[in-house]
């Protein structure tokens, strides 16, 4: 005797959507899935935060070159992981790197990051602006 299943596109969607993934993984484009991100001004920084829950503060890297932040994480697969035969998958990958343009008033000298909670926080704080002064003409000598 058989089951009826009932057939639902979304079912589908998701099947399909874990094959694209793989198939990309697969040539190196990497991840399809990267960190949700919040990114915000105060009137004295600029605040990137990103979600990456299950990764361990020694899985992640962050850098700063030329007003480019780029995050990155990887996490090693255990046995177990690689036993179970999964039905959904949405958690993030074991690789992922995100990258995020510093606006030109970021002091990328002075940028810190904290991870609590399995968030991390960067702060680039904005640079002293430099006011324009006046300079007076001299009299020749």
């Amino acid at each position: 005797m058989t089951t009826l299943v009932k057939w639902t596109p979304f079912r589908e969607l998701e099947l399909f959507d874990r094959r694209v993934r793989r198939m990309l993984e697969d040539i190196g484009y990497g991840s399809a899935f990267v960190p949700a991100a919040d990114v915000y001004e105060t009137p004295d920084e600029f605040v990137v935060e990103l979600e990456v829950p299950g990764y361990e503060e020694k899985e992640l890297g962050i850098e700063v070159s030329d007003h480019m932040l780029t995050v990155r994480g990887e996490r090693k697969v255990t046995k177990e992981e690689q036993e179970k035969s999964f039905l959904l998958h949405e958690r993030l990958e074991k690789l992922f790197e995100r990258r995020f343009r510093l606006p030109p008033e970021a002091d990328t000298e002075k940028v810190t990051a904290r991870f609590e909670q399995g968030v991390i926080e960067i702060h680039a704080p904005k640079a002293v602006e430099t006011k324009p002064r006046k300079i007076p003409l001299g009299a020749k000598t």
